[in-house]
């Protein structure tokens, strides 16, 4: 799940009882987005509970799942989801579940409460790892042996923690970031209006929404012109002149800030705005690519295809959306 996939990527979930419902929310629905923003299954995923009986959330809405946590020799990414409590729910039954079940998964994440579960069996060992703020100190003193990082997420190899939900919902944009592309992530946190307070130590190389509040203002400034000018983009230089700083100076704060070069963003900025008109109107692939700053048809077909793995044209056929 940390690299390019072709076709559709399975997860399994686990949910521990007295999970909030935006902590398994903060897993799926990023998700659910994908593929809605896709037009095709890029995630599919089935959820257990640990005896198989519908999760009571702390919010008292029920979570339905597929049935009891049995795994035998599954190698889809198990994440592990708890909240409160976790102690009473984490059975040494559980534990050796989860113990034989790492044996074969490319991938387990333990999120926000998960961490402790999956430290309990001895699963983090030689890694670093993150969890909710509340719990570090705790945490750190009774796993001496993991490494701890005042981090949003962390991801060490086969083994991935979160301190909490929107940390949670940073994770699986980066997660849809690596596997399929930043244009993609962007677009889902856009479709959530998702904004994350930034400092210099809380930098993650994860998408963000054009409103988001950057470190440096004149960065968040150039965010703001890519999106009023995604008909007529502006050069570097251009853009750097118009918020007050040199070419340099905003092509390294923008790497910094955002994890990706200016003209990365905008180029998924416009091509997400390209495919939506390709996906929710009957516009003539000329015009699409005339409103969103291509010079011409051609140019933007090309562009479209390297971004999407498909021509404008096979997108509307897939979707039955027919000019």
């Amino acid at each position: 799940m940390l690299a390019p996939i072709d076709g559709t990527q399975h997860l399994d979930v686990l949910v521990l009882p007295e999970t909030n419902l935006i902590l398994a929310a903060s897993v799926i629905e990023p998700l659910r987005a994908a593929n809605r923003i896709a037009g095709k299954p890029l995630y599919d995923w089935t959820l257990y509970s640990p005896d198989g009986k519908a999760i009571e959330t702390k919010s008292g809405i029920p979570i339905p799942v597929a049935g009891p946590f049995r795994p035998l020799k599954e190698t889809a990414p198990l994440f592990v989801l708890s909240s409160y409590n976790w102690r009473a729910h984490a059975s040494r039954q559980l534990r050796m579940q989860l113990s034989v079940t790492a044996r074969h998964r490319e991938l387990m994440a333990g999120i926000e409460s998960g961490a402790w579960v999956l430290a309990e069996a001895s699963l983090l060992g030689n890694c670093s790892a993150t969890i909710h703020w509340e719990d570090f100190e705790d945490f750190t003193a009774t796993y001496p042996g993991i490494v701890m990082v005042r981090d949003r997420f962390v991801i060490d190899g086969k083994r991935i923690t979160t301190g909490g939900p929107l940390p949670t919902l940073d994770l699986m944009l980066e997660l849809i970031r690596r596997q399929h592309s930043y244009s993609l992530a962007l677009e889902v946190s856009r479709l959530f209006i998702y904004e994350q307070e930034r400092s210099r130590s809380d930098l993650l190389q994860v998408p963000a929404i054009g409103n988001m509040r950057v470190v440096d203002a004149r960065v968040d400034a150039a965010i703001r012109l890519m999106e009023e000018t995604v008909d007529a983009p502006l050069t570097l230089a251009r853009l750097a002149r118009r918020v007050g700083v040199s070419a340099r100076y905003l092509q390294d704060m923008f790497e910094e800030t955002m994890g990706v070069a200016p003209h990365a963003h905008y180029l998924a900025l416009r091509l997400n705005a390209a495919r939506r008109k390709v996906i929710e109107t009957r516009a003539s692939f000329a015009a699409i690519g005339a409103v969103t700053g291509f010079n011409s048809s051609s140019a933007f077909s090309r562009s479209y295809r390297a971004h999407y793995r498909e021509s404008p044209s096979e997108t509307r056929r897939r979707l039955k959306l027919q000019v």
